[in-house]
């Protein structure tokens, strides 16, 4: 995976060295050399974000791990931005995903629907 801030990976990795945290790191390398495996034949990356995420789950990550990695990712892979605004999009119910793009924000998608 093409890290830009190699500085900042390296400090994720050492906050998460527990099994949860772990995990995320885990699947956010993985889905990341997925969509660049991906990219290189000439995919776009909100084309593919989503099958790549679920190519890269083994492990069984939960809503909120995926938005962690996604914060992960936006903050040190070189397609993180692409990834964070398409992600906000993406996981949005009405305008909040707009706004978080506007504030670097990155939406939790952990949702919990009772009906």
């Amino acid at each position: 995976m093409n890290i830009t801030n190699e500085s900042v990976w390296q400090e994720w990795n050492a906050n998460n060295q527990d099994e949860y945290g772990g995990a995320v790191i885990r699947y956010a390398e993985c889905w990341a050399n997925l969509m660049e495996e991906r990219m290189a034949g000439g995919a776009k990356l909100e084309d593919i974000a989503k099958k790549c995420s679920h190519d890269a789950d083994t492990e069984g990550i939960t809503g909120f791990m995926y938005g962690a990695a996604v914060c992960v990712l936006a903050s040190c892979w070189e397609h993180g931005e692409t990834l964070r605004r398409w992600h906000n999009l993406d996981t949005q119910v009405n305008s909040e995903g707009e706004r978080a793009n506007e504030s670097g924000g990155v939406l939790n998608p952990a949702i919990l629907k009772i009906k």
